[in-house]
């Protein structure tokens, strides 16, 4: 049996990542530090909590079982994680590809305008600064997505076709 994660049994989520968020930015605009470094303070935090819980457990004679069959993910979630990484890979260099042999000249100059806007982005503010908006933006649009009364109906332009009629055959 599968347990998907909704917005009703975690509505704290978005929350809970920016506050992380925040603090990847603290440690890594605000005090120019790397990602390693952050990686390295975090696992050294994790690391001394859990061994002054250890010696407070085994103080107060608390048996705790260790079960390291639940720090592990499923074969299919992984390969599911590796496929999507590979489709994202594969489609972004196909559009590359096409906007490059000159076909297609819309796709050209989207592709053109977009890569000189994140040039232009990344001449103006840090890596970890565009991280922390982009961030912001989109929890910003998944509680707003949690709050609106209609956040469980499908957008109505979603159950349009191309040419006006409802995808059930009907007309407008």
């Amino acid at each position: 049996m599968e347990h998907k994660i909704t917005a009703t049994r975690k509505p704290g989520m978005p929350l809970v990542i920016l506050i992380c968020g925040s603090l990847v930015y603290y440690h890594c605009a605000v005090r120019n530090s790397s990602m390693v470094s952050l990686i390295c303070d975090v696992l050294i935090v994790l690391l001394c909590s859990l061994a002054v819980l250890g010696m407070l457990f085994r103080q107060m004679n608390i048996c705790v079982p260790v079960d390291p069959l639940e720090w592990q993910i499923s074969q299919e979630t992984a390969n599911k994680v590796a496929a999507c990484m590979a489709n994202t890979v594969g489609a972004t260099e196909s559009v590359l590809r096409v906007a490059a042999s000159g076909h297609d000249k819309k796709l050209f100059l989207k592709a053109t305008v977009v890569l000189y806007l994140l040039s232009v982005l990344g001449r103006a503010a840090s890596g970890a600064t565009v991280a922390y908006a982009a961030l912001w933006i989109i929890s910003l649009i998944f509680c707003s997505s949690k709050l609106s009364p209609d956040a469980t109906r499908q957008p109505q332009y979603l159950n349009r076709k191309r040419d006006g009629t409802k995808t059930g055959g009907q007309e407008n």
